[in-house]
């Protein structure tokens, strides 16, 4: 399980996360939410190491990672799709992914495991020596998410993988989502869409102002239309 207690950050003298407190149960999709500037993403980077951690806790099957550094929290089984995707554009489709082994060392099951991604994203393997900056939006954030599965995460965090995407194209990313799950792997997922986190998480907690405002169920959401309204204006 991977669980986060009474965590604290601060940006300078600007206080965003205060003791945010949820887990995330192995096996399951857990769904992060909120308005603009709320922490969701200041989470997931506190969680990868990205930003550093006032007080609190995080920790992963029993151990802890708050403060560690970004790679001996990829090591540990932690990985993050970010906002944006943020791929290299220049680069090919295959590198992009190759990018996401870059802390192993095992080239056998590096190469197995590519050949696993491109079962998962045919797509990618008909275009793998294409530059990634030619793919379209969908595409690009299916290298990201690719990329990220590359280092084998036990936990994967996810951040808006819909944002931005034709209602097609999300359609296809919720099946992929639940497909990850479905082969074991443990999920955190910020999202903005409504539709997007009630399909798939078990739990959403809801962020305001920097807390926790609200624990729900996920098939639940679409059901409280005064959560709706409160938290999302819809």
């Amino acid at each position: 399980m991977l669980s986060v207690h009474n965590l604290n950050v601060w940006y300078g003298a600007t206080e965003v996360l205060r003791c945010v407190s949820f887990d995330v149960p192995r096996g399951e999709i857990t769904a992060l939410m909120g308005g603009n500037g709320a922490g969701k993403s200041t989470t997931l980077n506190a969680l990868s190491g990205l930003v550093r951690v006032r007080s609190g806790t995080i920790s992963v099957d029993s151990g802890r990672i708050d403060n560690k550094a970004p790679h001996e929290i990829i090591r540990g089984g932690v990985s993050q799709v970010p906002q944006g995707r943020f791929c290299w554009p220049s680069m090919s489709v295959y590198d992009n992914i190759r990018l996401g082994a870059v802390t192993r060392k095992d080239r056998q099951a590096i190469q197995s495991d590519i050949d696993t991604i491109w079962s998962l994203f045919p797509a990618l393997k008909e275009r793998q020596r294409t530059a990634a900056g030619a793919l379209s939006g969908g595409q690009q954030q299916m290298v990201a998410i690719a990329r990220a599965l590359m280092a084998r995460p036990r936990y994967l965090l996810m951040d808006e993988p819909s944002h931005g995407l034709a209602p097609k194209v999300i359609h296809e990313m919720i099946e992929l989502i639940r497909s990850i799950s479905d082969r074991g792997t443990t999920i955190l997922l910020v999202e903005q869409n409504v539709g997007v986190a009630a399909a798939l998480a078990q739990q959403v907690h809801i962020l305001r102002n920097g807390e926790i405002a609200l624990t729900s169920e996920g098939r639940s959401l679409l059901r409280n239309p005064q959560l709706l309204e409160s938290y999302f204006g819809r």
